[in-house]
């Protein structure tokens, strides 16, 4: 398979004119050359930190403080999960994630609530869609074990060190929530050794240089802290101190849209258009060890073909950007998986 347009080759998605070779589902070559296509080839995305079960409850919720909205055990979030029947929760799950399809993201990586049968549930959702989901189970020890890894809701509502000793036996990462309304919960997080940190939003500079000092990566979901009320995280600083990756959160908040959430980021965080889509795609990848997310040799051939030569795109004169802080779903030309 050949895929020919202007494409965003590796790490730094320097443009070149040419085409992209496809065998057996991975990239073999990239090669130079003139074509006739206006399309932009660019990795597909992989958004970085997901709660599709709010699937059932988009748009819920309006004026209510962070707490009401999410926080286990009785947020609305959660009320409105015991609530729906299973059937009622694998249909609106799939829903979101045929649009995440066609919106252009190959994974995700999925905060799963409800235990081992909230992990079912979302594999069950999952059939049939050509999503790839690193599911971190909630809740218990039983669900992580079924799952990809475990998700934490945050060292504030509840001491994790059991689930973090259970998962680091089993070889399996391990995100928490912190520094999401404050920064009280950021150092007994890291404590915790995670594989990564979700949101980040107020971190003192203590914080930042224990981040830096130890190596451990950040998600950043802009909109959904917006939303919330908390503020918006100081992406500048945490993309000098360490990796960061890109993830849209509760669909109850926001639509799971890349696109949209790369354009806030870009242009609310003043975050340069390489960074942005580095946090939407080998970041993400690079976080729970997906072999995808850049135009390269090896790398399996999950790919975003965007027409640049549509209404809203013609005329643009840098494709980073403008697939960043310009593109949408509308301009999804082929996805290759």
């Amino acid at each position: 398979m050949q895929i020919e347009g202007t494409v965003l080759r590796g790490r730094e998605f320097d443009p070149v004119e040419g085409r992209v070779i496809v065998e057996d589902g991975e990239i073999v070559a990239v090669e130079e050359t003139a074509t006739d296509s206006d399309a932009i080839v660019c990795p597909a995305f992989v958004n970085a930190h997901t709660h599709i079960g709010d699937s059932i409850a988009k748009e819920a919720g309006a004026g209510l403080r962070l707490d009401e909205l999410v926080a286990p055990p009785d947020g609305l979030k959660h009320r409105l999960l015991r609530a729906a029947t299973d059937a009622e929760k694998i249909a609106a799950m799939r829903r979101s994630l045929r649009f995440m399809e066609r919106s252009g993201t190959a994974a995700t990586v999925e905060f799963r609530e409800g235990g081992v049968a909230g992990v079912d549930a979302i594999r069950r959702a999952l059939d049939g869609v050509a999503v790839e989901a690193v599911v971190l189970g909630r809740e218990t020890v039983a669900a992580m074990h079924e799952a990809d890894g475990f998700g934490a809701s945050g060292a504030r509502d509840a001491d994790f060190t059991a689930e973090r000793a259970a998962t680091r036996e089993a070889g399996k990462p391990f995100g928490i929530h912190a520094g999401e309304r404050d920064s009280t919960d950021l150092s007994p997080a890291l404590d915790l050794e995670p594989t990564f940190l979700v949101h980040v939003v107020h971190p003192d500079p203590a914080h930042l240089d224990r981040i830096e000092r130890e190596g451990v990566p950040v998600v950043v979901c802009p909109r959904s802290n917006l939303v919330t009320g908390v503020g918006t995280p100081p992406i500048a600083e945490l993309l000098e101190r360490t990796t960061v990756a890109l993830g849209t959160d509760n669909v109850m908040l926001n639509s799971p849209s890349m696109f949209r959430e790369m354009e806030f980021a870009a242009k609310v965080g003043g975050i340069d258009a390489r960074d942005v889509l580095r946090m939407a795609t080998v970041n993400g990848a690079d976080l729970v060890g997906l072999n995808c997310g850049l135009i390269e040799s090896g790398r399996a051939a999950n790919l975003l073909v965007v027409d640049g030569g549509s209404d809203n795109l013609d005329g643009a004169r840098d494709p980073v950007r403008a697939v960043v802080r310009r593109a949408g779903v509308d301009d999804v030309e082929r996805i290759v998986r």
